[in-house]
This record gives C-alpha cells, sequence and structure tokens, in this order.
C-alpha cells in the first residue's frame, strides 16, 4: 500500500466498487436523492454508455441553491462539471492526489478505453496512503522488537 501503487489495485482494494451514476436528462434532486441513499458525494453522469459529466453536491450548491433554481425542475446536464478529467487505471495514487489537489475535486473517475472502471474519491487514497504507513509501523516494530524474519 504504496504512493506508487496503481488505481486499479486500489479498485481492487474498496469494499464497494459500484459505478453510481444518472443521465443528464434527470432531474437534479432525483440525483441529490440518490446521493443521499448510496450514501456519497457525487455521481458520474452517463449517456449512452459514454461519461458525459460529473455532479457533485457542490455542483448542486453552487450552481442550485446559491442561484435559486429549483431542484426539482432542472435538469443534470445544466449544472453537471464537463469535460470530465479522468484517470487510467494504471495512474498512481500519488498521480492521483496530485490531479485532485491541483484542481480541487474529491472524486476521479477511472476509465479504461470508453468504459468507466471505477472512482476513486480522495477519502479512498487518504485511506489507502495510512494503511500502507500502518503496515510500515508494525513491520518497523517487529524489527526493532527482534520478531521480524530475517
Amino acid at each position: 500500500m504504496k504512493r506508487d501503487d496503481t488505481i486499479e489495485v486500489v479498485l481492487r482494494g474498496k469494499t464497494d466498487n459500484r459505478v453510481l451514476s444518472v443521465a443528464p436528462n434527470q432531474s437534479v434532486y432525483e440525483a441529490i436523492e440518490k446521493m443521499a441513499v448510496e450514501g456519497v458525494g457525487a455521481l458520474l453522469v452517463i449517456s449512452e454508455n459514454q461519461l458525459v459529466g460529473i455532479l457533485s453536491e457542490r455542483d448542486y450548491a453552487r450552481k442550485v441553491i446559491l442561484k435559486g433554481r429549483s431542484s426539482k425542475e432542472t435538469q443534470v446536464r445544466a449544472i453537471m462539471t464537463s469535460p470530465v478529467i479522468y484517470v487510467s487505471r494504471h495512474n498512481t495514487v500519488d498521480e492521483c492526489l496530485a490531479m485532485m489537489t491541483k484542481h480541487h475535486f474529491r472524486h476521479l473517475p477511472v476509465v479504461d478505453g470508453s468504459a468507466v472502471f471505477g472512482v476513486v474519491s480522495i477519502g479512498d487514497l487518504v485511506k489507502w496512503i495510512i494503511s500502507g504507513q500502518a503496515q510500515t509501523i508494525q513491520e518497523l516494530e517487529e524489527y526493532i522488537s527482534g520478531k521480524y524474519p530475517g
């Protein structure tokens, strides 16, 4: 569990790697309702099996609430972020963290060819790094106490 591990490895380690999505013509209300039910902060926007956007709670707050729009009357396409910045399964944890930091977002789609392979969140990546650090600490403690195989 290192920073140079690929996102493919991170996705395999997730307990739930479902790709949650909405269509661009759905209402923002339906999308927010789905986010609440699923306990997520973003949904991919997929049309005809193609990734066309991403909708986050931030999009909702800034483009619906603050502008006085109706979430039941506004379509997802009107507020989604598009084009979408995404990564491949072969990008590293470090590369993804750098992208997320640079562009100020918390969810990053993973695309393989034209197919969506998954989504990683900043939380997924932080957990990955912390888990790797815990493993290193344990190995060092075992080495210091003489329990380390070698």
